[in-house]
């Protein structure tokens, strides 16, 4: 790899630094252990810290005066649990680097680290406001309220989630993301003997998969899938308990609420058995904006300048970007290139890392 630029490899050993130390979600000591590594670095780079309730951290470079500043998201958790180093080590073959939470995002921290060291303290009007966050790969319970608060107060908000994985495209728009628990409580009964006296919960949350799933409209974005069932507590006892566990996905707040209302109006046909419906809708559709096209357009003039093209697409899955984008104009997608988020090849391609990181010092210096 004697063609790699010259700031690859330190961008490796950074990354590398990152992804060996393991931090899955349900382990607040393991992702602080990251934040740690991070903090140190930004602390080089004359970044104020600070911390924030729920385990948040915000690294301030360049903060004050009357303008505000621009706001970048990233989140030192993975889903990867402990000892997952054993079978996907950090390890580099060709123009492709692999292992855990390597494209989702730990990349995209270590090429915001390198952007904002390339602009060697000549910080945008307003400063940079860093958000590193535990909790994102859960749903971001803790983070969203400093999320929120920052977006509120910043003029532009660039999350450095991975680029879409095929076309490594960035993201103006991602559906919002939805979950409900629908509980069926019949009554129980002998199956043989006195079947008659029960009331079945499986039966009720039979017709309701049919009856949520019938809310989808794939052909505007929004999707409504079953993904689990469980109920019943014996195959010869008509059945009290079922519940079913049910994925939305929406492309508009509007849609959104229509499927929403919709489950929590859903009544059982049988009326001896109750329903309980819990959840919601937890990340709102991030919808592309007059102000999130303008950045990307920004960022294509950009990546023409630095010799490549850059599209846009809006992509299915969340990201805190989704908390945002109602706030403030906001591009997601700009972490590193790669594949495999959440999957046992995960990698970014050097290849077009350096490109990338590139690409976000510009914004960091222009917009």
């Amino acid at each position: 790899m004697a063609h790699m630029p010259p700031d690859l490899p330190a961008m490796i050993a950074d990354l590398r630094a990152l992804v060996e130390i393991e931090s899955p979600s349900t382990d607040p000591a393991a992702v602080a252990r990251v934040m740690d590594v991070v903090e140190a670095r930004a602390r080089e780079l004359s970044g104020v810290p600070e911390a924030l309730p729920g385990g948040t951290r915000a690294f301030s470079f360049g903060m004050g005066g009357e303008e505000r500043p621009l706001l970048v998201l990233t989140h030192a958790d993975t889903v990867w649990p402990h000892g997952t180093l054993e079978t996907m080590p950090f390890r580099v073959e060709g123009e492709r680097l692999f292992g855990p939470g390597t494209y989702d995002m730990k990349a995209g921290i270590v090429g915001v680290l390198h952007a904002l060291a390339a602009l060697e303290g000549r910080w945008p009007r307003g400063g940079v406001r860093l958000l590193l966050t535990p909790d994102e790969e859960v749903g971001s319970a803790a983070s969203r309220p400093h999320i929120e608060a920052a977006a509120r107060g910043a003029r532009a908000v660039f999350v450095v989630e991975p680029p879409v994985a095929d076309s490594h495209a960035l993201k103006i728009g991602r559906k919002g993301v939805g979950s409900f628990a629908l509980t069926f409580h019949g009554v129980a009964s002998h199956a043989g003997n006195k079947p008659q006296e029960g009331a079945s919960a499986i039966t009720e949350a039979a017709r309701a998969v049919l009856e949520v799933q019938a809310l989808a409209r794939p052909e505007i974005g929004t999707t409504v899938s079953v993904g689990r069932m469980r109920g019943g507590s014996a195959v010869n006892v008509i059945p009290a308990e079922a519940t079913l566990e049910i994925d939305l996905r929406a492309s508009t707040v509007a849609e959104g609420e229509r499927v929403t209302g919709a489950i929590r109006a859903l009544t059982p046909a049988d009326p001896h058995v109750r329903l309980t419906v819990t959840g919601g809708l937890n990340r709102p559709p991030f919808e592309p904006g007059p102000g999130t096209l303008a950045l990307f357009t920004q960022a294509q003039t950009i990546a023409r300048d630095l010799g490549f093209e850059i599209g846009g697409e809006v992509v299915g899955g969340g990201s805190d970007g989704n908390f945002t984008a109602p706030l403030c104009p906001t591009l997601d997608g700009l972490g590193a290139p790669g594949d495999g988020a959440h999957a046992a090849h995960e990698h970014v391609r050097l290849d077009r890392w350096p490109d990338h990181v590139r690409l976000l010092t510009r914004l960091l210096r222009e917009v």
